[in-house]
């Protein structure tokens, strides 16, 4: 399995279309993470892009993000890509947190295009 998190400074971007690279993680059958690697992203609006399609030829079935508009996400679902919207922090304690069941989609979708330049969803972890 492998999970993309759209990635910016190091961090969860707040909107999957303008982030700097995806951080491409690869999960053991175990759910351990096994290999990371970065994919940067097209120039321009994501949301128009090809990489729906890159990301899918890789081996991408999760998408873990922080928000992203309606036409992004039905994209990324008719290229195999189950996306989890609401997510903050760092691309690998995402992971880990949705590794162990800890992460769920907010259900919360961008409404018009300029949505990144909103207040960023937060979502909180659940320490065990």
């Amino acid at each position: 399995m492998k999970i993309a998190v759209p990635t910016r400074d190091n961090q969860i971007d707040d909107h999957f279309g303008h982030c700097e690279y995806y951080t491409i993680f690869t999960i053991s059958p175990e759910k351990q993470i096994t290999g990371i690697e970065t994919l940067p992203s097209p120039e321009g609006c994501g949301c128009k892009s090809n990489i729906a399609s890159v990301l899918e030829e890789k081996g991408v079935t999760l998408m873990l993000a922080g928000n992203m508009g309606q036409g992004a996400l039905q994209t990324l679902q008719a290229h195999g890509i189950e996306v989890v919207r609401g997510c903050s922090g760092s691309p690998a304690g995402i992971t880990e947190a949705w590794l162990q069941g800890n992460v769920h989609d907010s259900g919360t979708s961008c409404d018009h295009h300029e949505c990144h330049e909103a207040k960023p969803l937060t979502f909180k972890v659940a320490k065990p």
